[in-house]
């Protein structure tokens, strides 16, 4: 704890600058490496088939969060290994909108800007795009395994003024 305190104290005049364009928008990039390590390394080691989620979260086009990993589990198929950046991005995604609009309101922010604060997980995967914009009941007997881990987000979609939309 005494190192965050120096930290903090020693970076006051650092910080990350936003520069609205008349809107507050959070924008999500997304993107996948399907097994991006298995034809480089060990074939016989499980962790080389393992794809790679990598996402970057932007408020007012300044980045606030990114991350790059390997998945937890082995995805089957690019899909699904871009499905899986998907609701990984949006357990960050969600308590930053939760937390931008807190801080929205205690700093007094034009109730307009409030109003038409909105966010956008940018995908590029038509796959990754159909599912998620499935009703979870409309899950098929081939995509029930997602529904079961990755499908939680989808509620979060439309009430909560997210939208995911394509990109090259």
């Amino acid at each position: 704890m005494e190192h965050i305190g120096q930290y903090l104290k020693g970076t006051m005049d650092k910080g990350l600058v936003f520069r609205p364009d008349g809107s507050v928008n959070v924008d999500c990039y997304v993107d996948a490496d399907f097994a991006g390590l298995w034809p480089y390394e060990d074939k016989q080691d499980p962790s080389c088939v393992k794809s790679r989620t990598g996402f970057a979260i932007c408020i007012s086009n300044c980045p606030v969060i990114w991350q790059s990993k390997l998945q937890h589990l082995i995805a089957l198929s690019m899909m699904e290994a871009e499905y899986i950046v998907l609701s990984t991005s949006m357990k960050e995604v969600l308590p930053l909108i939760r937390l931008f609009r807190a801080i929205g309101r205690t700093i007094g922010l034009d109730d307009n800007v409030l109003a038409t604060f909105k966010t956008t997980v940018w995908e590029d995967n038509a796959g990754a795009l159909t599912l998620a914009r499935l009703e979870p009941g409309r899950m098929t007997p081939r995509s029930k395994h997602y529904a079961i881990i990755y499908h939680w987000f989808c509620e979060h979609l439309r009430p909560n003024r997210i939208e995911v939309e394509k990109i090259e």
